[in-house]
């Protein structure tokens, strides 16, 4: 007989790690470490936030990006997740990223993370007091060429990291890599 977890236990995997990057009203990049999204079709992603900082410069610049954390930046994008923006002057100095504008909106591009999808704010809805869906635009695509084969994303060498809700633990396709809401703390303050 199998036992009931009841049904709020986060059992959907695997649950890519996004981070999400936006500018606030001075120009100043912001990331944070977002799980709950997913890409809906070709052209579309969704992901599912609560009111913050991020959410704030999404509604001003009309636009984001979503960067596919990777093994070799696990702490840093726990880090983007733990820590907000509106609070700490110096969150962007603190992961080693290096910053640039997208090409084609008005969000950051981080150069340490290989794989960017460059978004446009499609639609905006607060579902709730604390709960937001975001559904943006795919405009462009921006891939390191270390990450691709044959001219097509290799999953290999791009080495993406997923969070394994039930665990607090951050996976690649394999073993354990990192271990959410910790690893990150060795950044903080």
């Amino acid at each position: 007989m199998k036992q009931q977890l009841g049904v709020a236990a986060p059992v959907i995997y695997p649950l890519s790690v996004y981070v999400i990057g936006t500018f606030d009203a001075d120009g100043k990049a912001n990331a944070m470490n977002a799980a709950w999204g997913i890409q809906c079709d070709y052209k579309k992603v969704v992901i599912y936030l609560a009111p913050h900082k991020t959410t704030e410069n999404m509604q001003l610049h009309k636009a984001f990006t979503v960067s596919f954390a990777t093994r070799s930046q696990v702490v840093p994008a726990d880090y983007v997740g733990i820590v907000s923006g509106g609070k700490v002057e110096d969150k962007m100095e603190r992961t080693g990223w290096h910053v640039e504008k997208a090409s084609k909106v008005d969000a950051p591009l981080f150069k340490e993370l290989p794989l960017t999808l460059e978004c446009v704010v499609e639609s905006f809805n607060q579902v709730g007091p604390d709960d937001i869906t975001v559904v943006g635009r795919i405009v462009e695509v921006d891939a390191d060429p270390s990450i691709l084969t044959d001219g097509k994303i290799d999953t290999d060498k791009l080495q993406p990291i997923v969070y394994d809700s039930s665990n607090h633990v951050y996976r690649t396709l394999g073993p354990v890599v990192g271990h959410a809401f910790k690893d990150g703390l060795q950044l903080k303050e």
